[in-house]
């Protein structure tokens, strides 16, 4: 039988009543080391109750509610946090436990509604959590290919409406018959002012008279079954908790359990509070790049990829082709995400000045001559597809070298 421990905001845990009651109900239970699992708030708040511990218990044997003997024998609080927030806004850690999940359901939900807008060519507005912060929404804008994101830490330019709709108008022109837009509950101009769902909804009806819906996912983010990656993390947060508590002594600061690449590691816990805080008073100060910068490399990373991915127009064709020819095949089984990698091969090459090839059908297919340049728009829709678009085969080139340099040099002369 399943019995969850659950979760709940205590504004009384705020009160210094709610503190001493606190420290009486773990005393009695003979507890003196704590895990606690939130956001920085709580792991603000477990901090504090930590520093306050000895003077609590001093006021529980003032009062006559703890015995002396009881509270020296709970002389000391050891405190592990371990991140839980499904925005991953928690500087000090590559990932947040439950935020994977809810990428899971966003994701879920635009491929689900991708029919219905193709069908009826319409733009779908998502507006997805993330107050303060707007790794959901820019992430799920990558993997989703969104047309626009809007997020608190890069807000667009005061001209953003045209921006927009150039960008729309434009890929309806080419032949696209839907648009997808992922709004952040949080996302604001450069001004501050907030950027809501149905603010969108309405320049794109106005200016380009679009069929366009919003979807706003709320709790479900939140809901459902955690994906493997945040299994695996939990798992191994909740194992390296305890074995911060083990090594904890009366002098130990509180640390938090945190992700950095695949190892999970203790970080003192306040540092990263102050550094999550900080991201805070950036954006108050408009100062985005510092907001970017402060929520870490990999937050970093994945703005980057999305400017790169997703340009306003792709660069004109010229009649010269210059710049590298760069080929890309796939060898052996097909998997999930192989796809991806292609569209995004495709399209940085064609922002950099080279020109894509495709091999189709791997090594089989280029020893019979299936080579062909791929195009911008070739590669629209493959991010959710899954298998190989460009085919595979397990077949290896020991045998054939000959013929694969004979291909190759054909394939270069036709580009």
């Amino acid at each position: 039988m399943c019995f969850p421990i659950c979760s709940a905001r205590c504004m009384s845990f705020k009160t210094r009543e709610g503190s001493l009651k606190a420290a009486k109900n773990l005393v009695e239970k003979g507890i003196s080391n704590l895990v606690v699992i939130g956001g920085d708030g709580s792991l603000t708040g477990a901090n504090r109750f930590r520093k306050d511990w000895s003077e609590l218990l001093k006021e529980l044997v003032e009062s006559k509610e703890l015995s002396c003997e009881v509270a020296a024998n709970h002389s000391h609080l050891n405190i592990v946090g371990m991140v839980g927030s499904i925005d991953n806004d928690f500087c000090g850690t590559d990932m947040t436990i439950g935020t994977d999940s809810a990428l899971h359901r966003i994701i879920e939900a635009v491929d689900a509604i991708m029919p219905t807008a193709f069908s009826h060519q319409r733009t779908f507005i998502m507006e997805v959590m993330g107050r303060h912060c707007g790794y959901l929404a820019l992430v799920a804008g990558i993997v989703t290919e969104a047309d626009f994101v809007f997020i608190p830490e890069w807000p667009p330019e005061s001209n953003w409406p045209e921006t927009l709709c150039d960008k729309l108008g434009g890929e309806r022109r080419t032949g696209q018959r839907l648009n997808i837009i992922i709004v952040s509950e949080g996302a604001i101009d450069r001004d501050g002012n907030p950027i809501t769902a149905d603010a969108v909804k309405k320049v794109v009806v106005d200016k380009l008279q679009q069929d366009t819906r919003v979807t706003v996912l709320g709790h479900v983010q939140r809901g459902g079954a955690p994906t493997a990656f945040d299994r695996i993390l939990g798992c191994r947060m909740g194992a390296e908790a305890v074995l911060a508590l083990m090594d904890a002594t009366p002098t130990t600061p509180p640390c938090v359990v945190s992700l950095d690449g695949n190892a999970a590691v203790r970080v003192p816990l306040m540092a990263c509070v102050e550094k999550t805080q900080a991201v805070t008073k950036a954006m108050e100060a408009k100062n985005w790049d510092l907001a970017v910068q402060l929520r870490g490399k990999s937050f970093q990373r994945n703005l980057e990829t999305y400017q790169l991915l997703t340009r306003s127009k792709p660069p004109l064709p010229t009649a010269e082709k210059t710049g590298w020819n760069l080929a890309v095949m796939h060898i052996g089984a097909p998997c999930c995400g192989m796809n991806a990698a292609v569209r995004s091969f495709t399209r940085n090459s064609i922002y950099t000045g080279n020109n894509p090839i495709g091999i189709h059908n791997g090594i089989d297919g280029l020893l019979k001559g299936e080579v062909k340049p791929i195009g911008w728009a070739d590669v629209t829709g493959w991010v959710s597809e899954g298998g190989a678009l460009l085919g595979t085969k397990r077949t290896m080139p020991d045998k054939d070298f000959a013929a694969v340099a004979e291909q190759l040099e054909i394939g270069r002369a036709h580009v």
